[in-house]
């Protein structure tokens, strides 16, 4: 999982609401197990409008959206969540989020970040009025600055510190390989028991 600390990127104003998984990327795109590869199936059924946001030339590279509130609801895809991780994406942000869809969000390093309405009206505004504003995610300090906006949120401590050491959970649990073959040793003979785990450092 990659790192999540300080990310300064432009951003993508999806002034939608209640937009949910399958318009996220449709179900008839969810045809193999990979997580990339889903890049151009983000929201296919709006990407043949020209006018659709995604399509404007100016938010070409953009990597922070900014979206309504209801983000992510719906059914409990995680294909939703990696193809916005493949088109780009480091950083979703709106007023609030399907509670599914933000918790594979955070499990898979992408940032489902909540901040006000008022707030992210604001961020529309900006980056309506210029599409190259940067937008500073700043994990380690908890804040979202831009243009004058320099706006506090939360996020569950044992969740940040995953991010910001880019530890999914099963690489965070594989940091206490010593301690399981420790107990696995400790264990009635007579348990199932797991196999070897890493011998060497983690993987990155």
């Amino acid at each position: 999982m990659k790192q999540f600390t300080v990310h300064t990127g432009t951003g993508v104003p999806l002034r939608r609401g209640n937009v949910d998984t399958d318009q996220i990327i449709p179900v008839r795109f969810l045809t193999h197990s990979s997580r990339t590869g889903h890049a151009d199936a983000l929201f296919a059924d709006w990407r043949d409008d020209p006018s659709f946001v995604l399509n404007r030339p100016e938010h070409r590279g953009a990597t922070i959206l900014v979206a309504g509130t209801e983000f992510g609801t719906g059914s409990s895809r995680e294909y939703a969540v990696w193809a916005l991780q493949d088109y780009g994406f480091r950083c979703v942000i709106a007023p609030r989020f399907g509670d599914i869809f933000r918790e594979n969000a955070l499990m898979n390093g992408l940032l489902a970040l909540v901040l006000p309405a008022a707030v992210v009206e604001r961020l529309w505004d900006l980056v309506e009025d210029d599409p190259r504003v940067p937008i500073t995610v700043d994990l380690e300090r908890l804040r979202v600055r831009c243009a004058g906006v320099d706006e506090p949120f939360s996020l569950d401590e044992e969740i940040r510190a995953r991010l910001l050491s880019g530890l999914d959970p099963v690489m965070e649990t594989l940091g206490h390989h010593e301690e399981i073959s420790d107990y696995e040793r400790r264990r009635r003979p007579t348990l199932p028991t797991t196999t070897a785990l890493l011998d060497g450092p983690l993987p990155a």
